[in-house]
């Protein structure tokens, strides 16, 4: 069984046992398959994959033609859900597996520390303000200061506590006027 990575990574026991997996035959083709399953786009934000953003929680694969995917949403509500899982399930059926079962997962849930660093990145290279790393535990900030993804600024202003999709806000920049969707923190 393969698990997908988070952006803090994993145990050093799990990347051992990753590594010793992807030394057999059926552990290259899970990880291939990871792989593809991962970088298949996020359907409300085409800019990261699955796997950049985190929902991707693992692969298994069952037998000849046969893989478990293992996928928590953003939210249980979540509408992508189902393009989602159409999408792996097309990604994986090109690469030979003629059974694709995709199980949704819910617990742990999914928080916004699960996008990979390199998913913050793509966000803030294409106009949207990061969700800050949240951690575990400890104090809640009171007041929320966003970076201004055009110019860096952090003096910002809440438009709408929703934009285009439910977990993104939309603000402005009051520096250089521009308008900006922010991904909230959870």
């Amino acid at each position: 069984m393969v698990t997908g990575g988070t952006a803090t990574g994993g145990t050093a026991a799990a990347a051992r046992a990753d590594e010793t997996a992807a030394a057999t035959p059926d552990g290259v083709l899970e990880a291939e398959l990871l792989r593809l399953a991962g970088s298949v786009p996020d359907p409300e934000l085409p800019v990261l994959t699955l796997a950049e953003l985190g929902v991707l929680r693992g692969l298994q694969l069952l037998g000849p033609g046969r893989v478990e995917v293992r996928l928590t949403p953003t939210y249980t509500g979540c509408p992508a859900i189902d393009t989602m899982v159409a999408d792996i399930t097309q990604v994986l059926r090109e690469r030979g597996m003629t059974e694709v079962s995709v199980r949704t997962v819910l617990a742990p849930a999914w928080s916004t520390d699960a996008i990979s660093a390199e998913g913050r990145r793509k966000l803030a290279e294409h106009g949207i303000a990061p969700p800050r790393p949240v951690g575990s535990g400890g104090p809640v900030p009171v007041a929320l200061s966003v970076r201004c993804p055009h110019c860096g600024s952090v003096d910002t202003t809440v438009l709408s506590r929703f934009s285009s999709t439910a977990c993104k806000s939309l603000r402005r920049c009051e520096s250089c006027r521009e308008p900006f969707d922010h991904f909230k923190e959870l």
